[in-house]
């Protein structure tokens, strides 16, 4: 893979997003990071570029990956709002086409099923109850899933168990097919995702990773 410098990151405010943002900058690549309201934002790095914008909305995304390397994406639901998965994959996948960026690392809950799943009975019951209790914004994440399986770019999705918002680096357990502990911490989460930008291991797969 070609060498990483500028780094598109969407959802990089989140639980998960800013521990990523956080070791992005530490390891001294350089972010452009996507807002909706920038103006309520304390952060000032000279490594870090802030684009207004919305992930539904392609204009936003066809800026955020201008002169970007990859892109990264920890993206959350936004509370009482239509489901956004979908629609800001096809942006990202658009524009990525249009940009020439092949490297794709985003994360998604353990609900998400692919065609080698041998999830046990305690992920068969998180996946059922995400299902039941958030039909819409589920099924969207599968839908997600199906567009970059369809795609031909070099995604990779990360599913994951609960996360810690934690500074704590430890070991972390891997599988393609079935979630392998109940959480993963926020710092490992990062550190496997920038990982992952040069890394061929996981090319067009969605592994589990959860704390050892």
């Amino acid at each position: 893979m070609k060498p990483i410098h500028t780094v598109a990151l969407v959802g990089g405010t989140g639980k998960a997003g800013k521990y990523l943002l956080k070791q992005l900058l530490v390891q001294n690549f350089r972010v452009k990071l996507l807002h909706r309201k920038p103006e309520t934002l304390n952060i000032n790095n000279p490594h870090m570029e802030i684009v207004k914008g919305d992930a539904r909305h392609y204009e936003a995304i066809y800026t955020l990956l201008t002169g970007c390397d990859a892109v990264l994406s920890c993206l959350s639901q936004p509370v009482g709002e239509p489901t956004i998965f979908s629609d800001a994959t096809r942006n990202i996948l658009k524009a990525m086409q249009v940009h020439q960026i092949n490297r794709y690392v985003t994360t998604a809950g353990l609900n998400v099923d692919t065609p080698i799943d041998q999830k046990s009975a305690q992920t068969q019951f998180g996946t059922q109850w995400m299902y039941e209790n958030f039909p819409t914004t589920t099924k969207d994440r599968q839908v997600e899933y199906q567009l970059l399986t369809d795609s031909n770019i070099n995604w990779t999705m990360v599913r994951l168990p609960l996360i810690n918002q934690t500074d704590d680096v430890s070991e972390i357990t891997i599988s393609l097919t079935d979630c392998p502990g109940n959480s993963i911490s926020a710092t490992n989460l990062a550190m496997f995702m920038i990982e992952q930008l040069t890394s061929e291991e996981f090319v067009k797969q969605a592994p589990f990773i959860a704390d050892k």
